[in-house]
Parts: structure tokens; C-alpha cells; sequence
């Protein structure tokens, strides 16, 4: 993308935008981090139920513990596998707003590995929440073309491309001890076992 490009994409999104843009994974909508009146437009952008809090999206690893508690076995994770095709669950800091957490104190944190969402990131100089681009109960949508065919002119704006990987990250719930997979992607459970064991 080119500084004109990055420049609208950062006035959007300091304004109540919702963008839709490719990852490595599936194509994601992003809104700013701490934004309660784009948060709302995105549910409703999504039809998505009021249980299920989005995933926070960094653009650099180091920053993780600037919003989440980390442990050994959560370090060890995100030293393997971040960035990449993997979200973590952790408990939050203060710093997240409680309505990005739907008040449980936890969230899904993701580094990714596309030089997209990392020049937005950058850019706008805040985390983004960043869930697939889809209806609710839908498949993710893989290319510009699709989002623009899905949501009708509801975004603010959609960064021309295609995602690469086509299968949504792995979610590892590492808020207790040891991990638990939620849902399996492109890191399987023994990708995971072999990580903890290095040293």
C-alpha cells in the first residue's frame, strides 16, 4: 500500500471506520481497538451475536504484554508461533476497555504475518479488533471482490487483494495453566506439545 492509501485507511479508522483488508488467514474487518461506536457498527456490519467478543490484532509481538498477562507456558507459545495463523487467549490489563472484553477479562491477541494489517497497525499507531470478514454464521470472505459482494457498501473502506491461507487461526486459551485449543487451524495440538518441550 502507498502513504495515500495508509492515510485514508488511518483517517477511517480514527473516525468510527470499519475496514475489511487481507491477512494471511481469511480476509478481517478492523476497527480501532478502543472505539465503543465503531465496535457497535461492526456487530451490526457482522449480524453478529452479542456473546463473542472480537480478537485484538498487534502489530508487533513485544507489545502483547502491554495489554495481557503472560506466563512461561504463554511465552513459550508466542515465541514459537507469533506472528502467525494463531490467537491466544489471555487476561487482560486495564487497559482494554471492558466492552472489548464483554467484561470477562480475557481476550484473543493476534500478531500477524502479512504486511497489511501490519502497515495499518503502524499507521494508525493503535491495536485494531479484527474479526473474520463475514456475516455472522458464514464462510470468511477470501478476496476484496467477496466483502464488497457481501456487505453492500456497508464498510468505510476494503483494501484491494486476496487472503493467502484460506483456514481461520488457531485459538489456544492459555488464561489457566497449560493450554486448551479452541479451535484448530493451521497450528495442530502437537505443532503446540513440541513447542512446550523445547528449551
Amino acid at each position: 500500500m502507498d502513504k495515500q492509501e495508509l492515510d485514508i485507511i488511518s483517517y477511517k479508522l480514527h473516525n468510527h471506520g470499519v475496514i475489511a483488508f487481507p491477512t494471511e488467514t481469511v480476509f478481517g474487518l478492523g476497527i480501532a481497538f478502543n472505539d465503543e461506536e465503531a465496535y457497535k457498527r461492526m456487530s451490526f456490519v457482522k449480524r453478529r451475536p452479542e456473546n463473542k467478543p472480537y480478537t485484538l490484532m498487534l502489530s508487533k509481538v513485544e507489545d502483547i504484554e502491554k495489554y495481557a498477562y503472560l506466563n512461561d507456558t504463554s511465552r513459550k507459545i508466542i515465541k514459537k508461533f507469533m506472528p502467525g495463523a494463531v490467537t491466544v487467549l489471555l487476561k487482560v490489563k486495564d487497559n482494554v476497555p471492558a466492552h472489548v472484553t464483554l467484561n470477562t477479562g480475557v481476550i484473543g491477541i493476534r500478531v500477524p504475518d502479512f504486511d497489511i494489517p501490519l502497515e495499518i497497525i503502524n499507521r494508525v499507531g493503535f491495536p485494531l479488533l479484527v474479526p473474520s470478514a463475514n456475516r455472522s454464521g458464514e464462510k470468511p470472505c477470501m478476496s476484496s471482490l467477496e466483502c464488497e459482494e457481501t456487505f453492500h457498501g456497508e464498510l468505510d473502506y476494503i483494501v484491494k487483494g486476496k487472503a493467502l491461507g484460506g483456514v481461520p487461526s488457531t485459538i489456544i486459551d492459555l488464561t489457566q495453566e497449560g493450554f486448551k485449543i479452541i479451535r484448530e487451524g493451521p497450528i495442530k495440538e502437537k505443532d503446540i506439545l513440541e513447542a512446550l518441550e523445547e528449551r
